[in-house]
């Protein structure tokens, strides 16, 4: 869907590691339709049970996942708004990107150096988040200046843009994200155009010690973190980045022997792919065939012909209808002849709003 999220954080909180952790879990680039990827991009695929179920009902020649990708933000030091260290990239990069991995350091290593010298993820999370509030501030308070004039002409858009403005400059006064404004249908139009950072939704990636990670909760820096996220309605995820790292690069069989070992039932790489993709509104569709059982990756809200187009822009242009069947009842009913025989196989049309698990054949002309 070509959607990313961005992973971000202060120096020495293991974010170089979880995105090597992200990189060499990588899927390869030739298997989906771009050809080059930047070395600060990873794609990775989407832990999907449903897929491997599905397959193992027709034992297709080729399963291909859902992907989703992650962007390597430049480090962030005090001040990045005003362009320390690498403050102008860093705010460059996280606008391009449509949600943030925020990895906070909470654990205590007397070998890696913190630097503020102590650990205190409260600290860091708001030290991080004042610098997107004052470029936000930057741009919605130039943004105002220009729309104040037309708004005392009379101009009805410019009226609107104008109370929209007000409201978020108020909330970022407040040292709070532009997205806790309440907005309607029209003015959150208005402000997707700006492109504004605290408008991006965000993910807390707790990064606790090894003997933490079966049981985040006995680590006092992940209360407190996880206390502080909730309270902003956001997400967070706890998980060992050095941990991850090496499960990474083992083979399937010693994967899980590691993992018994450390009581882990699966890799914490896993929960922040699924969560992230969750993060970004992003749901799943397959396609079942002997050829290839495939996850496509769409967005939620998104009508048949649209997630078509997905598949071939031919298929959008020449929409017919699809033929739509759960993935539950595929499991339950096994093959697709029996599953139309005990109808639960559906014809939807152009107006079908697609669903997170349906199993779709697509019907088109062009």
């Amino acid at each position: 869907m070509g959607l990313s999220a961005g992973i971000v954080g202060l120096p020495n909180v293991g974010k170089s590691t979880l995105f090597n952790t992200i990189t060499n879990s990588s899927v390869l680039a030739a298997n989906y339709p771009f050809a080059t990827i930047e070395p600060n991009v990873g794609v990775v695929k989407v832990p999907d049970k449903r897929l491997n179920d599905l397959a193992d009902l027709i034992k297709p020649d080729r399963i291909t996942p859902a992907i989703c990708t992650f962007v390597d933000i430049a480090g962030l030091v005090k001040g990045a708004s005003q362009g320390e260290g690498l403050g102008n990239r860093f705010l460059a990069n996280i606008r391009e990107v449509d949600a943030i991995c925020h990895v906070v350091r909470c654990f205590e290593q007397k070998d890696i150096t913190h630097v503020y010298e102590n650990v205190d993820p409260i600290r860091d999370v708001e030290v991080i988040n004042y610098e997107l509030i004052l470029a936000d501030w930057e741009s919605i308070e130039k943004r105002f200046s220009r729309v104040v004039a037309k708004s005392k002409s009379g101009d009805k858009q410019a009226m609107v843009e104008e109370k929209v403005c007000r409201n978020i400059m108020t909330s970022l006064k407040s040292n709070q994200f532009a997205r806790t404004v309440k907005m309607n249908e029209e003015e959150a139009t208005i402000v997707k155009n700006y492109n504004l950072l605290t408008m991006k939704p965000v993910l807390y990636v707790a990064n606790v010690n090894e003997s933490d990670v079966s049981n985040p909760e006995q680590n006092i820096h992940y209360q407190k973190l996880k206390d502080y996220v909730l309270k902003q309605n956001d997400q967070i995820v706890a998980i060992s980045a050095n941990i991850e790292y090496e499960i990474s690069k083992l083979n399937d069989v010693d994967k899980q022997m590691f993992m018994d070992d450390l009581n882990i039932k699966e890799p914490g790489l896993n929960r922040l792919i699924n969560t992230t993709y969750k993060l970004l509104n992003l749901a799943t569709f397959f396609t079942f065939g002997k050829t290839e059982t495939k996850a496509w990756t769409f967005i939620n809200g998104m009508t048949a012909p649209q997630c078509a187009g997905i598949i071939h822009t031919d298929f959008e242009k020449g929409f017919i209808k699809t033929e739509v069947i759960d993935y539950q009842d595929l499991l339950h009913w096994k093959t697709e002849a029996v599953v139309k025989e005990n109808g639960k196989l559906r014809i939807e049309g152009k107006e079908y709003i697609m669903r997170d698990g349906d199993v779709c054949h697509f019907r088109f002309n062009v």
